[in-house]
């Protein structure tokens, strides 16, 4: 299908004007015309064009001093010189000044689009290695804990299908991640991956940005937009922070889930749209069903296969791999050289309890950067994370000298061990009430016993 594209034409004679316009309007582009250089600087300026095509020889300001300004100001948009008195020392002057090609008048129509075709496929290369250079290292899941193992299996199993899949953890823990990972080894991998953050959105637009609205709709809506489902198309959309959506939004988001079918906002046409829809939470979305908050019916719909993320202070084997690759990562985009980081320094890293998770540890590895010479050492850690220092130096009102020394990893769990411990005491060993009570599924409750080292098989159960 032909890319619709547009395109600024610039020269100084009226008839060359109209029929440059015309050839590429009966091709199905658009064109924009203008008989001198300000003027189309100004143009250039003010809205994006896929192709500028210029005269070189024109009164008071020439094509060449054009080409220099459009480079000056950022212009990225390709520019193609022309002129009926061309020689070999303007043609070479204006590829060193940038331009894209130099076309000798006249100009065929036959050349023209040619022209244009080159440039829209250097344009879309250009724009796709910006955008691997700017995702190097980027969505990449990396482990080597066992219950991420069983994470990664998970995925493996789930990702070639149509499955729905909601994905729990904290904040920071790489959901987002995830769901790329399964549109990655998806049948679908060669269509979008499109995201909203439904907790990013106001309630007010949620429902324009997911299914779009057209020109006039309502105020502020200047031109049609295309909402997340339609940019979605047989790709894979992600709703991050699911149990955030406004309940009005509920409805006529399962009302999609079931036809496949969305209408703009101001439009009675309805679109087909072919999506798998992935959706992720940091809440519990049982406990938020049994308060009225989230609909019981697009629950079924979207907790479909359910996948946990470990918090990172469960998955502290993970650190040295996590720490290096971020290290690369940042390093790359900074154009900096590469540290090792020191085995007192991953120790120090393993004791904090991580409360802003993988993307805090991320901010850590590139502040660790900036203060180190050659090295990532414990010194540098101490000073990257105040909160850990104070916490090993400082000892707890109603804690002994053997409490104080203890690893804060270690204290986290044993303070999350007791907690377990005396809401299991006082719903009398009822797993289900114990479960809600901590705000827990059952399963996870079972896993949290298991992690904490507490026997269930030992307490008398009550359901």
């Amino acid at each position: 299908m032909t890319v619709k594209a547009n395109i600024l034409i610039v020269d100084d004679e009226a008839n060359t004007l109209a029929s440059l316009s015309r050839a590429f309007r009966l091709a199905g582009h658009e064109a924009v015309v203008c008989d001198n250089a300000a003027r189309a600087l100004e143009l250039a300026r003010s809205q994006p064009f896929d192709l500028i095509l210029s005269d070189v020889v024109m009164p008071r300001r020439d094509g060449l001093a054009l080409l220099e300004d459009l480079k000056n100001a950022g212009v990225t948009a390709p520019v193609v010189m022309m002129s009926g008195q061309a020689h070999i020392e303007m043609a070479v002057r204006a590829t060193r000044l940038g331009a894209l090609d130099f076309l000798e008048k006249p100009l065929s129509t036959e050349k023209l689009l040619v022209t244009l075709e080159n440039a829209l496929k250097l344009t879309r290369l250009e724009s796709e290695n910006r955008e691997l250079r700017s995702r190097v290292g980027k969505h990449t899941l990396v482990w080597n804990s066992d219950v991420m193992r069983r994470v990664m299996a998970q995925i493996q199993r789930v990702a070639a299908s149509e499955t729905r899949v909601c994905i729990y953890g904290e904040t920071g823990t790489g959901k987002e991640l995830v769901a790329r990972t399964l549109h990655e080894k998806s049948p679908r991998s060669s269509g979008p991956f499109v995201t909203l953050n439904c907790a990013a959105v106001p309630a007010e637009l949620i429902e324009s940005e997911l299914f779009g609205h057209e020109k006039g709709s309502f105020t502020g809506a200047v031109q049609r937009h295309s909402g997340k489902f339609e940019q979605a198309h047989r790709g894979t959309l992600f709703l991050d922070e699911i149990g955030d959506m406004p309940h009005a939004m509920q409805a006529k988001l399962l009302r999609v889930l079931e036809e496949s079918v969305v209408e703009r906002i101001g439009s009675d046409k309805p679109t087909t749209v072919d999506v798998r829809v992935i959706v992720a939470t940091h809440r519990n979305l049982e406990s938020l069903v049994a308060s009225g908050e989230f609909r019981r019916d697009l629950f079924h719909r979207v907790v479909v296969f359910p996948v946990e993320l470990p918090p990172l202070r469960n998955r502290t084997e993970d650190l040295p791999a996590l720490v290096n690759h971020f290290v690369v990562q940042v390093c790359t985009q900074n154009n900096w050289k590469p540290m090792p980081i020191s085995p007192d320094a991953v120790e120090l890293l393993k004791q904090y309890a991580w409360p802003g998770n993988i993307r805090e540890l991320r901010n850590v590895v590139e502040r660790l950067l900036l203060l180190c010479e050659t090295e990532l050492d414990a010194n540098a850690v101490k000073l990257a994370l105040p909160g850990l220092s104070r916490a090993a130096t400082t000892e707890p009102a109603v804690a002994g000298a053997a409490e104080s020394s203890r690893p804060l990893s270690e204290r986290v769990l044993a303070f999350e061990r007791s907690v377990v411990l005396a809401e299991l005491d006082r719903h009398d060993r009822h797993i289900t009430q114990t479960a809600k009570a901590l705000g827990l599924e059952r399963s996870h409750l079972y896993k949290k016993c298991q992690q904490l080292g507490i026997d269930l098989q030992s307490l008398p159960r009550h359901d």
